[in-house]
């Protein structure tokens, strides 16, 4: 077995725990006050980061609502900032609203949306200039796993998002292998460190070791309480972004503080 060995200037224990709460198109406002009034409640980790991703039409309503140790996302955004772009949103609109993060190249974007890597890499660079940070996800299907294609699809992807990144303080990367999200299937913790490992090594030999030995690489897909700990635990593991389990305050949670 190969083992990199990064600047020790960043070690895991202090890069700051991440966990993202994607509720993709979920909730209606009383749902969403019961939600963020149980979260509001809960019990962050000093060293923990937790960011919800409301649908657009409550980013308002939520960021208004939420406490501090919570921070808001976007799940979502344009390449423009203005224009005749009909039901968008844009980095600069979600930003003036208060709004610090955007999630960007989610598998649902990707393969129900049919957004190219290269389309998604133009909203990062957006979206960074706006002053937003951005969660910039990556992954694969099921048969480009079977085929042994993982790190070729995962690494194309992340490569669009490097075109468009000279910063990368302001980015977190979320891997999410598509074939575990909202199946009940998980990636064992040994699978999804592998890909983290493989994820980290190339920002190293692609960007810098210092931006990779900095650099939040968060797990996603279907994390719940019960297997967040030990995936957590794993070197390369930086956090989660979670789906489901985000709308339940009590899993979130417990979630929030597995990696305690």
């Amino acid at each position: 077995r190969h083992c990199t060995v990064y600047p020790s200037h960043t070690t895991m224990a202090e890069r700051t725990f991440f966990v993202g709460g994607n509720w993709k198109l979920n909730g209606t406002k009383s749902s969403i006050k019961e939600l963020v009034g149980a979260l509001n409640n809960t019990a962050v980790p000093a060293n923990t980061e937790v960011v919800i991703a409301p649908p657009a039409l409550y980013l308002q309503y939520v960021n208004d609502f939420a406490a501090d140790h919570l921070q808001v996302a976007a799940q979502n955004c344009w390449k423009a900032n203005t224009g005749a772009f009909t039901g968008e949103n844009s980095a600069e609109m979600i930003a003036d609203l208060g709004i610090k993060w955007v999630i960007l190249g989610h598998s649902e974007r990707r393969h129900v949306f049919g957004e190219s890597s290269e389309l998604i890499g133009e909203k990062a660079a957006t979206a960074l200039a706006a002053g937003l940070k951005v969660i910039a996800c990556v992954g694969e299907q099921l048969e480009d796993r079977e085929a042994g294609n993982t790190s070729k699809v995962v690494l194309d992807q992340l490569a669009a998002f490097k075109a468009n990144i000279s910063d990368w303080s302001n980015v977190v990367v979320a891997y999410e292998p598509v074939w575990a999200i909202g199946t009940g299937k998980t990636a064992s913790p040994e699978q999804a460190q592998e890909v983290h490992g493989v994820i980290r090594k190339w920002v190293a030999e692609q960007v810098s070791a210092e931006v990779a030995a900095a650099l939040r690489i968060i797990y996603g897909g279907s994390v719940k309480p019960a297997n967040a700990a030990e995936i957590g635990a794993q070197a390369d593991i930086d956090g989660f972004l979670v789906g489901g389990a985000s709308l339940k305050a009590v899993d979130f949670g417990a979630i929030i503080n597995a990696a305690h």
